[in-house]
């Protein structure tokens, strides 16, 4: 082996220290990257109880056993496409909640929190991304907006569902959802199948732009079998994940709004 090689082989992680150190505030991303708070810190800050733990659980399961037929009821993902206003989302929370208890026997409504959104071209991120909704961004806000947000739906007792659209957002939420959409652009990503089989609620796939079926169905065929990952923990550090897969997967139209 090249001695070269060989000696960033053997040594990664101080060869890594020593690139990082010739790093300077010139660099042009040093110049423009910001940081953002670790999966943990946000968890840490925003926490969820124990309480609160135990009925996303008994949500997750139930979305499951409707999902495998052990459950008559009908699944509903509802709510607004994507959520702009906190407050206006609370709102519907509370309307929402109370007609649950009236169909509680008949019907599962899980409410769509969903604070990313896909682009064909460019717009609006969503609330993770542009809180403000004025072009600017803030990240760090925008992601503390959507726990705080998540959480307090939560409490009102719905189960919580989102699109994951970016792989990287999912140690700061998945904790507190029920249902995960994986919507019509990303259906055929690697890395999306990936994080759906890391995931412990069900994940919906949607068909493809095209319309073509088959790639939700291999979606959900590749999310039931683990995988090694690669993506970061809770603390931000980069790591393979060996996850176990998740067989909890139905497969929608692009048509519908999940």
């Amino acid at each position: 082996m090249n001695a070269s090689i060989s000696s960033v082989v053997s040594n990664p992680l101080v060869n890594a220290t020593h690139v990082t150190s010739q790093l300077s505030s010139t660099d042009p991303f040093e110049a423009t990257a910001k940081r953002l708070p670790t999966p943990a810190e946000l968890r840490q800050r925003i926490s969820l109880n124990a309480p609160l733990s135990e009925q996303i659980a008994r949500q997750r399961h139930a979305v499951q056993q409707i999902l495998s037929g052990h459950d008559d009821r009908l699944l509903v993902v509802v709510g607004p496409c994507s959520v702009h206003d906190p407050d206006a989302a609370l709102e519907y929370a509370d309307r929402l909640a109370a007609l649950s208890d009236e169909v509680s026997e008949q019907i599962l409504p899980v409410m769509r929190v969903y604070i990313e959104k896909p682009r064909t071209t460019v717009g609006w991120k969503g609330l993770a991304y542009d809180p403000g909704l004025d072009g600017r961004g803030d990240m760090s806000r925008g992601l503390a907006l959507s726990r705080e947000l998540m959480l307090a739906v939560a409490a009102r007792g719905l189960p919580v569902a989102t699109e994951l659209l970016q792989p990287m957002l999912a140690p700061y939420l998945d904790d507190l959802l029920s249902w995960v959409a994986i919507g019509a652009r990303t259906t055929e990503s690697q890395l999306h199948r990936e994080l759906a089989s890391d995931l412990a609620a069900a994940v919906g796939f949607k068909n493809a732009t095209s319309g073509d079926v088959q790639v939700a169905i291999d979606a959900m065929s590749a999310a039931a079998h683990p995988h090694q990952r690669f993506t970061v923990d809770f603390q931000g550090c980069p790591v393979v994940q060996q996850t176990v897969g998740n067989p909890s997967h139905p497969c929608g139209s692009a048509g519908w709004s999940w």
